[in-house]
């Protein structure tokens, strides 16, 4: 195994996070420390020996430090083959000396460009050169140079050094080098996908750049996929703030499957798409039980589960607000494969804890709820890409059609089967009161199967329900059979071209026991859900 000792070091770093100690700690080695700028002034402030870069080279730093390491002497310590001759020769020649390891992160570009008001000059003044070009000189010369770009690392590589006697191993070179490139590939990508929405002007021309370019971190490897024959893995996004299963904090359980992941993050979707305390069970996707209420998560449960106590069984469970032992008493009573919420107290994590392999996961909710921006679906040989539904829909500017409109609680009803309807599959229809979910037919290739699954799923009354479909309705046929079921208000899109047939049907149905001389109400949104 080959050990590099580390004789001199070039340390130049935006994010300056425990530098001083790790200077202090290469130092101890008496390793030579050439600094530039900020970080030169911080580390000679603490008592440290340090030579700016502009001294080793015998260059002065210009153009506002757009150019202050880009010179021979650096590159030339960097690139050379310690073990070739000729590379070695030439540095005699030209009085280059070795530089054994770079400790260098980048101007913080992704996060200047996230700031409001953020102009091209000031995005453009944020991109790295001298520091990329370091990092990647020094990660292609692995097997003679360390690099580090992660504070994360610098207790490790101590640590190392003094087992090896100041010495680092070409094996932890390797792995710094592929972590260089990482993290390079990501910041072009930046870069890349930022300046690719602009015009020349600053202002934003495009939605979807030219090339995309994204970067998920490996989070695990899994069993198997879908299925037991397919190989599979977890990777996430970089965003920390992301109140989304990719950051959840597994409290106890088997470890989550593709599938598992896979429900778990659309349930935790569809419960963060409700302001009062909600449930949703998720069931291959598709919710197979839903319930809000004013302030009992129990009771908010225990309706949920009303929904299909059949289908619930092994689901996955997701709650905006904090579980307490009444609500952790009564998910104790069924067979689950994932429970997510903000959070736990003490005494509901007792009782859960006793359900060894059930997968508790929490996902705070932070003040400002983020999502990621685009949504992906892989094909073969391409990916689509477009916006998150997100859509925020006032139900009381949806257009009344019928000649009756909903009243209040039909209102209220109507937005909670929208908000529900969405993270169904197509073709979608939900019935619901107003806080409970009442039946649901998803993914059918008709429209009308879905309302008569709906129908035929339901095990509460669907007399007095709403409806909510992602999609307008092509025939009258699905209103007739929402009205069999007792539908007394839908809520829809709108957009076919025989939508004058479904709001007649409406209008037509007269509700036995409950309207008699009055129709159905509709309302159109003008926003369809589709979810493929």
């Amino acid at each position: 195994m080959q050990l590099n000792e580390i004789k001199r070091v070039l340390i130049s770093v935006t994010d300056k996070a425990g530098i001083v100690d790790f200077a202090k700690g290469l130092a101890a080695f008496q390793v030579e420390i050439l600094s530039t700028g900020g970080t030169a002034a911080q580390l000679r402030n603490s008592g440290l020996s340090v030579t700016d870069v502009s001294d080793y080279t015998g260059f002065p730093e210009m153009m506002d430090g757009r150019l202050k390491t880009l010179h021979p002497k650096i590159h030339g310590g960097l690139l050379a083959l310690r073990n070739h001759e000729e590379h070695m020769q030439s540095l005699r020649e030209h009085g280059i000396g070795l530089i054994d390891m770079v400790v260098v992160n980048l101007y913080q570009f992704e996060k200047t460009v996230e700031k409001e008001g953020c102009t091209l000059e000031t995005a453009v003044e944020n991109i790295d050169i001298g520091g990329p070009t370091m990092l990647r000189a020094a990660a292609k010369n692995y097997p003679f140079v360390s690099v580090v770009t992660d504070p994360a690392d610098y207790g490790a590589i101590l640590k190392e050094m003094k087992e090896r006697g100041g010495k680092i191993s070409e094996e932890t070179n390797f792995r710094l080098a592929v972590k260089t490139f990482q993290l390079t590939a990501r910041y072009d990508g930046a870069i890349s996908n930022h300046l690719g929405k602009l015009g020349p002007d600053g202002s934003v021309q495009n939605l979807f750049p030219d090339t995309y370019t994204v970067q998920f971190s490996r989070a695990q490897d899994l069993r198997y996929g879908e299925n037991p024959h397919q190989m599979a893995a977890f990777y996430r996004e970089s965003d920390p703030c992301l109140s989304a299963v990719s950051n959840a904090r597994q409290l106890q359980g088997k470890e989550l499957s593709y599938n598992n992941i896979m429900d778990s993050d659309a349930a935790w979707q569809a419960v963060s798409d409700f302001e009062k305390p909600a449930v949703i069970i998720m069931k291959h996707a598709n919710p197979c039980g839903a319930a809000t209420t004013d302030s009992d998560l129990a009771e908010a449960y225990r309706k949920a589960m009303a929904t299909d106590p059949v289908s619930a069984f092994g689901g996955i469970v997701a709650l905006n607000r904090p579980v307490d032992k009444k609500t952790a008493e009564e998910l104790a009573k069924t067979f689950l494969e994932v429970i997510i919420a903000p959070a736990f107290d003490d005494e509901a994590g007792a009782i859960l804890g006793a359900k060894k392999n059930v997968r508790v996961l929490e996902i705070p909710i932070p003040p400002a709820k983020g999502s990621a921006g685009y949504d992906f679906r892989r094909v073969v040989g391409g990916l689509l890409v477009q916006d998150r539904d997100r859509e925020a829909f006032d139900i009381r500017k949806a257009k009344v059609v019928t000649k009756r409109q909903p009243t209040e609680a039909e209102y209220d009803a109507l937005d909670f089967a929208w908000r529900i309807v969405k993270h169904v599959k197509s073709n979608a229809i939900v019935y619901a009161t107003r806080d409970q979910l009442v039946g649901v037919g998803a993914g059918q290739m008709s429209r009308v199967d879905s309302v008569k699954i709906a129908k035929m799923k339901a095990q509460l009354p669907t007399e007095g329900s709403v409806l909510a479909s992602d999609a307008f309705f092509p025939f009258r046929d699905g209103v007739d059979m929402a009205a069999e079921a007792g539908i007394i208000a839908i809520i829809q899109p709108g957009g076919s071209m025989r939508d004058e047939e479904a709001i007649q049907a409406a209008d037509e149905h007269g509700m036995a026991m409950i309207f008699t001389e009055h129709g159905m109400a509709m309302i159109f949104t003008g926003v369809r859900h589709f979810k493929h």
